[in-house]
């Protein structure tokens, strides 16, 4: 059995999965957050095997206990990442999978920006390291959290390849008119200022679901792929290759979020810094925290937004017409580039599950051959579902995303080499 561990770090909380690679199956999952805060939480998963038919088994009957995911919750104080790492170690060893009997290989971490050096799934060295935290100038909210939860992983996992899979990887074919800004070239040269992109492990997964759904080499394929979360972003990707992405120099730029503005005239931040008396600090907030659908309507949350839009509120209605605005001006933009689309995917949690939202980026693109299917579209499943027509030109999907097997598979690869 391979074994690989993915972990996703933060500044104050770890996400980690364990997942047996050879039937690509996740075996536990847990979250420890709160830490150094005084009292942290731990929360650990384990997934039930795969039970067998009740016929094969007969004293097996459906909801056994024997076959159901059962979720352990800890809280006690954890100072810093290492203790954190400590703590899942403990909660392996009492509530299993067993870690001797599925010992991970390899250990993958998700880091968010990988600049312009990293573009690919790369063994992480003392130099890495070093490369990882230089690039925090352009990610200073992620790079530290990502570094801190490596240096922990390490420790608790010290024979065992660790492997970084950036964010931007994927983002690293972009071709030169679609990175540039049109700023002065040697100043933009000096601080990296470019368009790096992100989301890279899910729009890399879910192109490559949706061409194997579809039963057509990724290689043929001209695709778009909208990640719709709490932060969005949509992907050109042509031939399995990302050729332009809306996120740019940092996760900001482009599709309205949950609490980040997306694209935004720079003017519009020079007057509020010499009008409104705004601080640099003051407009980062803004941009990030306070803006997106939380800016408009008062709740970050699309599901808040269809229950106040129902009701009446016309500042759910604006907020809607903003974020779906935004979604049409991209893909016609990037249907034109890619001269034309063959398949469209909705990722992630808005993605996957708001059907107005769907309904309502698609409903102009008929003169691009795209045709929603309105019972198809308002079915909703767990796998990659069709919800356009028969007849549509261009096949539209949902993707459920799945980051963590992306950089398990992309880990694996790595730590075989």
């Amino acid at each position: 059995m391979s074994a690989v561990l993915v972990v996703n770090s933060g500044s104050s909380s770890f996400k980690y999965q364990l997942l047996e690679m050879d039937g690509e199956r996740v075996l536990a999952s847990g979250l420890v957050e709160r830490i150094g805060e005084g009292l942290g939480v731990a929360n650990h998963t384990v997934f039930a095997p795969v039970a067998p038919e009740p016929a094969a088994v007969p004293e097996l009957v459906e909801g056994s206990p024997t076959f159901l995911d059962a979720t352990y919750t800890e809280e006690q104080p954890i100072p810093d990442h290492t203790a954190g790492f400590q703590v899942m170690l403990d909660a392996f060893a009492a509530h299993g999978p067993s870690l001797a009997e599925n010992a991970p290989v390899a250990v993958g971490h998700r880091v968010v920006h990988g600049g312009a050096r990293f573009f690919e799934p790369t063994l992480i060295t003392p130099l890495v390291e070093i490369n990882i935290d230089e690039l925090s100038v352009l990610a200073p909210l992620h790079n530290p959290a990502n570094l801190a939860g490596i240096v922990a992983a390490k420790q608790a996992f010290p024979d065992v390849p660790h492997v970084a899979v950036f964010d931007t990887a994927f983002h690293q074919t972009l071709p030169p008119a679609a990175y540039t800004y049109a700023i002065d070239a040697e100043l933009a040269a000096s601080h990296r200022i470019r368009r790096y992109g992100f989301h890279g492990a899910s729009h890399k997964f879910v192109s490559g679901a949706a061409a194997a759904f579809v039963g057509r080499p990724l290689e043929e394929l001209r695709q778009l792929v909208f990640h719709l979360g709490n932060g969005a972003s949509v992907t050109a990707i042509d031939g399995g290759r990302s050729v332009e992405t809306s996120m740019g120099l940092t996760p900001l730029e482009g599709l309205v979020m949950g609490t980040r503005s997306g694209d935004l005239d720079p003017a519009a931040l020079l007057q509020l810094a010499r009008r409104g008396g705004l601080s640099i600090d003051d407009l980062d907030t803004l941009l990030n925290k306070r803006s997106g659908l939380l800016g408009l309507a008062g709740v970050s949350d699309m599901r808040d937004i269809g229950d106040r839009r129902d009701a009446g509120d016309p500042a759910a209605q604006l907020a809607f017409d903003v974020y779906v605005h935004r979604l049409r001006a991209y893909a016609g933009a990037y249907i034109a580039q890619l001269g034309g689309v063959d398949v469209i995917s909705f990722t992630a949690g808005v993605g996957e599950n708001s059907i107005r939202v769907r309904a309502e980026a698609m409903a102009t693109l008929g003169f691009a051959g795209v045709e929603i299917d309105p019972a198809r579209n308002e079915t909703r499943g767990r796998g990659i579902r069709i919800i356009s027509t028969d007849a549509s030109r261009v096949t539209v999907l949902v993707v459920p995303t799945d980051e963590e097997l992306e950089i398990a598979r992309q880990t694996l690869a790595v730590a075989a080499r």
